[in-house]
């Protein structure tokens, strides 16, 4: 093969560029190795076929075409609306949150450490960001921390942990991870074996966040879903986890149970009578329990509250307390932090075998270590400033109005929907999302059905395409067999927000006489 010239491989190079960057395979790159039609290696009938079975609704094909609807508004193409509102995702910030300020002064002065000579920083502020640097190898954030996180750090997401609940947390028993999701993807991973009859099987709420169906399917595991009665505002049925578990044991190896509490999507916070109703459940039927508490802190109705499963399973006594595994998960995402983009977040294990925890620590070592950022925002998030610092008040008033203002939208939201005659959604008595139910007329399911689409994401998509609102069908989370809905998060500002959901509205009302 004649050597190419400099000029000849940069022509090249942004020939493959302009090529990917139109999804093609063509181009220099992309045509290498496949001449002589010899077939590729890696290939769609080669591929790991666990893989094509992940789905995540959350970032689907409804989020793919709003995202082309941008660029064709971007390149002038005339559209009924003026701009995408993605009410998809619970990201805070992308939606008009802002930062609380501590945690980025505490994350800017570790990153940039000659911001620690600047008057107008506060002093407890930098007195944290001293602790940190110096619990970094170098003194410095760019370096590798510990493979489960940086020691402090962990001591004091444990007295975070002792505040909460007033039982003992140790620091060895918590996994500092690149937020919850990867954190529960590792604990799945302890859990799922076999193969046939003897495949480990997973108990997962439906509605559900889809990351559990997409980490059960890569890893090869069976879901059993248990249904939410949305009757009684989603509330957890112990008769349905019975029946679950007891057709999952005619299939496959039930060695799990996971609750999502305050719940996503569908916004319910659990009662402590249910939690320990969980509890005891899954000590009879020998289940490992996974607490999904990252909305912790968003509890908006009256008479809810949050109660920790570590706290309630302390609080049993025997023979509860020293047998039942659990493993709980938060996240800086959520919250009032908002800080989904620096991923940080943890898995605390109870009463996991010393032998299992060793091959945890193993397993998080390959990941080399969580991102040091997101641990440090993690830190300022569970070791905020206490009364008489300086950076007390500012902290306090600002975590109070974006909790304060998700309160108000979340009444604002069920309000609205329910004045909508054909919708119907439950009290969001915490997290970041509605997931209202909707009726679809005869007529709307058969178009659907010509265009090969589930009913509630035909109806999400041409909602989608005739005002600009992004929101996920309810299919993509499970749901009960005859029913739709969507999930929509009340993160917008509250002026974008109630048009959001009158435009939602009156868009419903249109589409349902238009197939009635």
């Amino acid at each position: 093969m004649k050597q190419r010239g400099l000029p000849a491989m940069a022509a090249a190079a942004a020939t493959t560029a302009t090529s990917l960057g139109s999804g093609s395979r063509s181009g220099v790159l992309g045509s290498m190795g496949s001449g002589g039609g010899r077939p590729p290696v890696l290939s769609g009938g080669s591929m790991n076929p666990a893989v094509r079975r992940v789905e995540y609704a959350v970032r689907g094909p409804i989020v793919t075409r709003a995202l082309q609807l941008e660029q064709e508004l971007r390149q002038g193409v005339p559209k009924p609306f003026t701009e995408v509102i993605k009410a998809n995702i619970g990201d805070a910030h992308a939606m008009g949150q802002k930062p609380i300020t501590f945690l980025r002064q505490v994350a800017a002065l570790c990153v940039c450490p000659e911001l620690l000579q600047q008057d107008t920083i506060p002093e407890d502020a930098k007195a944290r960001a001293r602790r940190l640097l110096g619990a970094c190898a170098g003194h410095s954030a760019g370096a590798y921390s510990a493979s489960p996180g940086i020691e402090a750090i962990r001591q004091d997401v444990a007295q975070f942990l002792e505040r909460r609940d007033g039982v003992p947390a140790c620091p060895q028993n918590i996994f500092l991870a690149t937020g919850a999701s990867d954190a529960i993807v590792s604990i799945l991973k302890l859990l799922v074996f076999g193969e046939g009859s003897e495949r480990s099987g997973v108990l997962i709420p439906v509605p559900q966040y889809p990351l559990y169906s997409a980490a059960l399917a890569e890893l090869g595991a069976v879901q059993l879903g248990y249904l939410l009665a949305e009757e009684r505002a989603w509330a957890l049925d112990i008769a349905e986890l019975r029946r679950v578990l007891a057709e999952g044991r005619r299939r496959c190896r039930p060695r799990a149970l996971c609750v999502i509490n305050p719940g996503n999507p569908t916004g319910q916070v659990q009662s402590r009578e249910d939690i320990e109703a969980v509890i005891k459940f899954a000590y009879e039927e020998r289940l490992f329990l996974l607490a999904d508490e990252v909305y912790q802190d968003n509890v908006y109705a009256e008479g809810a509250a949050f109660h920790s499963f570590k706290k309630v399973l302390a609080q049993l006594g025997p023979p509860y307390t020293d047998t039942v595994e659990l493993a709980s998960f938060h996240s800086i995402s959520k919250g009032f932090a908002g800080e989904c983009g620096f991923r940080g977040g943890y898995v605390e294990v109870v009463n996991m075998d010393p032998e299992v925890q060793q091959q945890l620590a193993k397993l998080v070592s390959v990941r080399l270590c969580p991102p040091v950022a997101g641990q440090i925002i993690l830190d300022a998030v569970v070791n905020p400033p206490q009364p008489g610092e300086p950076s007390y008040e500012g902290f306090m008033a600002e975590k109070q109005a974006v909790l304060s203002a998700l309160a108000q939208k979340a009444k604002l939201t069920q309000e609205i929907f329910n004045r909508t005659p054909g919708i119907r959604c439950n009290p969001v008595q915490g997290a970041m999302y509605a997931f209202p139910r909707i009726d679809l007329p005869p007529r709307a399911l058969q178009a659907a059905q010509a265009q090969g689409q589930a009913p509630d994401m035909f109806f999400c998509m041409r909602l989608l395409e005739e005002t600009g609102i992004c929101v996920v069908p309810g299919s993509g989370f499970g749901q009960k067999e005859g029913t739709f809905h969507f999930r929509m998060t009340i993160l917008p500002p509250a002026d974008k927000l109630q048009v959001l959901l009158q435009k939602l509205s009156a868009f419903y009302t249109k589409f349902v006489k238009e197939f009635s």
